[in-house]
């Protein structure tokens, strides 16, 4: 095995469940509650590396020898302010329609901590959007309920697949996990 750790995944996102499961590397899934509120003079890259080294330092339990822990966090940005995840669906609905027929960036903060040091570091993408119709949206919404997503949408459905014209940058950065470097951090523990 060429990354001899197990990784510690204190992350609910079923997508980066997924990418890490894909990197072959014996992990385990952690959740506990972290305030992710963060300063207005934080801006783009700033705000998710800073959620999550906050993530990293709340981490209740101590880290065994052959442990690295995984936090990570992503947001969109668009017009100098953040998109999170939405909390309605109106928001949702602002959010979407803000996004369409722009190209926006999508930052994603990863902190990776041992028993013994710490990494951090972000990825940035731009990703072009067109416009989608109202109904679009709408049936987006409604049938993939996107409230645990930066922006509102997930690259990797339906969204994705019918309003993303151009990618410049990480797909996965996207998706919310920067795997290729994830695993090229992870490589130095």
């Amino acid at each position: 095995m060429i990354v001899n750790k197990k990784i510690i995944l204190a992350s609910k996102s079923p997508r980066r469940q997924e990418l890490i499961k894909g990197l072959e590397i014996p992990f385990e899934i952690v959740s506990y509650e972290v305030d992710e509120s963060f300063s207005d003079n934080l801006t783009k890259h700033e705000i998710p590396l800073y959620l999550a080294q906050k993530k990293g330092e709340a981490f209740p339990n101590i880290l065994l020898e052959n442990e690295v822990l995984l936090t990570a966090d992503t947001i969109v940005w668009i017009n100098n302010h953040v998109l999170n995840k939405p909390e309605t669906e109106q928001e949702a609905f602002e959010m979407l329609t803000e996004i369409g027929g722009t190209t926006h960036e999508v930052f994603t903060g990863v902190c990776l901590k041992s028993n013994i040091k710490t990494v951090h570091f972000f990825d940035r993408s731009e990703v072009t959007i067109k416009q989608l119709s109202n109904d679009e949206i709408w049936h987006y919404i409604k049938n993939y309920k996107p409230f645990d997503k930066a922006g509102s949408y997930g690259i990797q459905d339906w969204f994705g697949y019918t309003a993303v014209e151009k990618i410049n940058g990480c797909f996965y950065n996207v998706m919310g996990l920067p795997i290729n470097k994830v695993y090229s951090a992870l490589k130095e523990f």
